[in-house]
């Protein structure tokens, strides 16, 4: 599925994989969340409900460009930076390129996150 993130006004491009989890997520479709910064690598936003993690593997280990869900706290994760293994976290999709110049220069940022397709 293809995805526009709007970051702050910018359009970003996006796609979800297939999976359970990633399917879940569309159908919370459109959301607009702001998204805080986590340990510079990361933006992260609650969502308004866990996602289904059946057939998901134990974790990952996100590269920058990565939308992801975290498991053990049920929250969006938005890569803009690589990042070592996280038992929990399943990967969701991708942003095309420019996304994560975006999401690294502030603290805080609005995202509105829709269907493109």
């Amino acid at each position: 599925m293809n995805l526009r993130l709007t970051i702050n006004g910018t359009p970003v491009d996006a796609t979800l994989n297939d999976s359970a989890a990633a399917r879940d997520f569309a159908a919370q479709l459109p959301l607009t969340l702001t998204l805080t910064d986590f340990h510079r690598t990361e933006k992260i936003a609650d969502l308004p409900r866990r996602l289904s993690t059946s057939d998901a593997p134990e974790g990952a280990a996100p590269r920058a460009g990565d939308l992801a869900f975290y498991a053990p706290w049920g929250n969006l994760a938005v890569f803009y930076r690589d990042a070592p293994y996280a038992t929990g976290l399943v990967i969701l999709g991708r942003m095309a390129g420019g996304g994560t110049e975006r999401l690294a220069t502030a603290d805080e940022v609005r995202v509105t996150i829709e269907s493109a397709s």
